[in-house]
């Protein structure tokens, strides 16, 4: 494994889910962590409890990633130890709504759209010039899903986000063949997260019904 220590990692929906133990993985190897997200207590308490645990540096950031101007302002005004940014990681990104196509809530989609595709997009044209500039060997990784390779009923716009996030993560590859910097994009399955309740919009009892058995 590459020797992770005094890298600075930045990641994205750090709060919960897959970007929390993605916190929690970088941090057991050392790494130093920016974290963002939306809900900056809960982000905070996450990152008390990596600091307890492990002893590693690191600083958060309210952040909704659909706002490309705070995204820009964000990357712009990191302190200096912490803007020599090694890698990447895009994870925030939702599912909203459960409904055909023709019977969709609009603002869930654009919800949809403006978080998994355009935030990727926004931090990735922040953090990836600089890495050129330094020449270094960074690390892109993009949180995609098994739903950008196969969709399914009542999930079409969500999946076809995911499909998004692939084909800009082979894209990004191709765009950076030149450098040293790798692109990478994680498809995961079913993982039981708070993803079904932000989906249902807070219906708990709903939520767990994806996850039985």
């Amino acid at each position: 494994m590459t020797d992770l220590k005094n890298m600075i990692v930045f990641i994205s929906g750090a709060s919960s889910g897959i970007g929390k133990a993605c916190a929690e993985a970088f941090a057991k190897q050392g790494a130093n962590l920016i974290l963002c997200a939306r809900n900056i207590n809960k982000l905070n308490l996450v990152a008390e409890t990596l600091q307890n645990e492990y002893e590693t540096d690191i600083t958060t950031y309210q952040l909704d990633v659909r706002k490309r101007k705070e995204v820009k302002e964000l990357i712009a005004k990191l302190p200096p130890k912490w803007k020599n940014i090694d890698i990447l990681v895009n994870n925030a990104g939702l599912a909203a709504g459960l409904e055909k196509v023709q019977d969709g809530d609009i603002d869930d989609w654009e919800q949809m759209i403006d978080t998994n595709i355009k935030g990727l997009l926004y931090l990735t044209r922040q953090i990836v010039p600089t890495m050129i500039e330094r020449k270094v060997a960074g690390h892109i990784i993009n949180i995609g899903s098994i739903a950008g390779n196969y969709a399914y009923p009542n999930g079409g716009v969500y999946c076809g986000t995911k499909a998004a996030v692939r084909l800009i993560s082979d894209g990004l590859r191709m765009d950076l063949v030149d450098t040293p910097i790798r692109v990478t994009n994680i498809q995961p399955g079913l993982v039981e997260t708070n993803f079904s309740v932000v989906r249902f919009h807070g219906d708990e009892a709903k939520a767990k019904d994806v996850y039985k058995g």
